[in-house]
């Protein structure tokens, strides 16, 4: 199984930071924020990681992470060619690095306590498909949110930052996907601000009752904004100071 770590955009709402640095490289605790999607890969046995980033951006993460002999992995490049086209977009780059396997991706920006190992598992036993990891959260309507059938243990439908969510779990920056996925990517269209919508994707997986979930129980961060990337470094430092020397 490989691993896709998406870390383009623009990082406008962390600007002036994001000026002259892309928001991945931008410190979260000791390391700058990429690593840590990284080491998660690698603590759940994946090794072979493609890293989608934007064209401005691609010899920074180059000459910082080389081609991962640092942190023990291999690590590929791609540029996203149509730039703010959209998780979906970004995807269609791994299809060549994919190669019919199964694989996990992480949105870069995301940072969160679980473990993925059991994650990974589960979604290698799953016959076919998509696995998305969900969170409870505050504020849902600034994500995509899941409407949930708890009998059945399925989404019904996942909705595009509602104004009145059905739920109060968000669809994070972790999925999991088969092959089918770069078929439904093709099969959708621009959503209102011109992206390739990654719920768009999910619902149709949803449509042919093929995508599953489950619950991240730890902390979760979508480092994407001044507040939120202070509270992922407190998170971090925290963590890292209950742990052992």
């Amino acid at each position: 199984m490989k691993g896709v770590i998406l870390a383009g955009g623009s990082g406008t709402r962390l600007k002036p930071l994001t000026i002259l640095f892309n928001k991945h490289l931008l410190p979260v605790g000791p390391f700058p924020m990429i690593y840590w999607s990284i080491i998660k890969l690698r603590d759940a046995g994946i090794s072979e990681i493609l890293i989608i980033t934007n064209k401005n951006h691609l010899s920074s993460f180059i000459g910082l992470l080389g081609m991962g002999e640092e942190l023990n992995v291999n690590l590929q490049y791609k540029v996203q060619k149509n730039e703010g086209g959209g998780i979906a977009d970004a995807l269609l780059g791994a299809k060549p690095f994919i190669n019919e396997e199964k694989f996990i991706v992480l949105l870069g920006d995301n940072l969160f306590e679980d473990s993925l190992i059991s994650f990974v598992e589960r979604f290698q036993k799953q016959e076919a498909g998509a696995r998305l990891l969900l969170k409870e959260v505050e504020d849902p309507e600034r994500y995509g949110v899941p409407c949930l059938d708890v009998n059945k243990n399925q989404i019904k439908f996942i909705v595009e930052k509602p104004s009145q969510p059905p739920s109060a779990f968000c669809v994070t920056g972790i999925y999991m996907y088969d092959q089918q996925v770069f078929e439904y990517i093709d099969a959708i269209h621009p959503s209102d601000r011109n992206e390739l919508e990654i719920t768009d994707v999910n619902n149709l997986y949803i449509k042919n009752d093929n995508l599953q979930y489950d619950i991240l129980k730890g902390w979760w961060i979508d480092a994407g904004t001044h507040q939120s990337l202070y509270r992922a470094n407190q998170m971090i430092f925290e963590k890292n100071k209950e742990e052992p020397e």
